[in-house]
């Protein structure tokens, strides 16, 4: 212990400001690591790997073991290349969510989502819902969507709630996959959508959500987008957004929710709306109030 106080106070008697922003750098690199991985698997990984670290910083300072300390100093070159290996996809998703951000898109693309898209969006969910027919709908925001519009069948129409409807009639050739609204048309449908790769459903009872929730899920973690679906077995209407999934919606909730997120996005500044992006937050709190209520 006296030797751990000697270090503490040789470091402080030697802290410069230069020292000091060296390690608020390093903090502010290991805080966004966390915002990135906070609400996937390898959070849990990350929480042991910490914790094994400590304690065997703590062994190898309280104790003179010399041939422990070798073993953990060889091991460790071969741990750090491990790290690249193991959390491979939440890189990836980091440095494509990064790669958005940069790309200087004007605000007014926010806005395509007009009061009439909305309305429609929502009249359609609610008759679905009452006949419960599944449906899967991803409304784009800043993030394109053309990779996934290219799995489907494009379409170039203007949003009804008809067209909707008729979509996700059952057994008609479309009605499986997602329709993807770019502005106020239907972009395409039928489209393949990426399965959330998080866990989050198996964490709760959401993990009895079938592939429409799964697609709507994923779908919102690797872009901004935000997807409203349909329970083909219950006629519960969902939405996600930013990772994160709000259930049994009726039609003014939802209503409610959909303009919220448009509406505090439209107030984002530039330089806000680039960091949210980074950081996957588009100020998407007051749609969770409201999904909460």
């Amino acid at each position: 212990m006296t030797n751990i106080v000697d270090n503490l106070l040789f470091v402080f008697d030697r802290l410069t400001w230069e020292s000091a922003l060296d390690i608020i750098l390093v903090t502010a690199i290991f805080f966004v690591l966390l915002i990135f991985l906070r609400k996937s698997q390898a959070i849990v990984l990350i929480r042991g790997i910490i914790l094994l670290i400590i304690v065997i910083s703590l062994i190898t300072t309280l104790f003179d073991l010399p041939a422990f300390s070798w073993l953990i100093s060889a091991a460790l070159p071969t741990l750090l290349l491990a790290v690249p290996v193991v959390f491979a996809p939440e890189i990836r998703r980091a440095l494509e969510r990064i790669g958005r951000a940069s790309e200087l898109l004007p605000s007014s693309r926010s806005g395509g989502q007009t009061q009439d898209t909305i309305s429609s969006v929502v009249h359609a969910a609610e008759r679905l819902s009452n006949r419960r027919h599944g449906a899967l709908i991803i409304l784009q925001r800043f993030d394109s969507m053309e990779e996934y519009i290219e799995t489907g069948v494009k379409l170039e129409a203007l949003v009804t709630p008809e067209i909707l409807l008729q979509i996700f009639y059952p057994n008609t050739p479309l009605h499986d996959g997602a329709v993807i609204i770019v502005g106020n048309r239907v972009a395409a449908a039928g489209c393949v959508m990426p399965l959330s790769a998080s866990g989050v459903l198996n964490l709760s009872v959401d993990r009895k959500m079938g592939l429409r929730h799964r697609a709507a899920l994923g779908s919102s973690e690797v872009s901004d987008s935000v997807a409203v679906v349909v329970s083909e077995e219950t006629g519960s209407i969902s939405i996600a957004t930013g990772g994160r999934m709000i259930h049994r919606l009726d039609r003014r909730r939802l209503e409610g929710i959909l303009r919220a997120i448009y509406r505090s996005t439209d107030q984002l500044n530039w330089f806000e709306r680039f960091f949210a992006r980074i950081l996957g937050r588009q100020k998407t709190e007051t749609a969770g109030n409201l999904g909460e209520d």
